[in-house]
């Protein structure tokens, strides 16, 4: 049973993650939690943009909020965000992979906040950043999409997820919208 889904991205996401997020129900019952590789001062916008989009409330996430279902968190730019005890946490350690907000750093505390129940998705983006959390993920149990390289803008991020040996299906965005609900 999932009881979290957590997305990271980069080059060409914030078009897929619309897409995606769009077609969530409102009563999706989980927390979606959100990386997406963007400078300070535009993650508030479209995270706006995408909540007016979408079923789900979506959020650019602020240190100390609640972790609640039917809620899109978005991670700030120029923040690394975490899930601890049930609580949005946001720390500027260094950049990971030349980023912050950094997927691995989210992925690595969705899984230790809810083990095996965690559906993890790695969207199209230039590096790496990603395959380590995922790594975390399928350790403890949970279940890892990639987008398909045909649909990808940059296959960074989701091939480099594959060749590393930790994405269960390679789908298309809208099969990944299907799988999630």
């Amino acid at each position: 049973k999932v009881k979290a889904v957590v997305l990271g991205a980069s080059t060409g996401g914030p078009k897929v993650l619309f897409q995606i997020v769009r077609k969530m129900p409102k009563e999706l019952n989980l927390p979606v939690f959100i990386v997406q590789h963007m400078p300070k001062g535009f993650t508030k916008s479209f995270a706006e943009r995408m909540d007016g989009d979408s079923a789900l409330h979506v959020v650019e996430a602020e240190d100390g909020m609640s972790v609640e279902n039917n809620t899109v968190y978005v991670a700030p730019g120029d923040f690394h965000m975490v899930v601890e005890s049930g609580k949005i946490r946001l720390h500027q350690k260094p950049k990971l992979h030349g980023v912050r907000p950094a997927a691995d750093f989210l992925m690595e505390s969705v899984a230790r906040s809810y083990g095996g129940h965690v559906l993890a998705v790695i969207l199209t983006g230039m590096g790496k950043d990603g395959a380590a959390g995922l790594m975390s993920i399928k350790e403890a149990g949970g279940y890892v999409l990639a987008q398909n390289r045909e649909t990808c803008v940059v296959y960074g991020m989701p091939g480099y997820a594959v060749s590393s040996g930790v994405v269960d299906e390679v789908l298309s965005p809208e099969d990944i919208s299907e799988r999630i609900v």
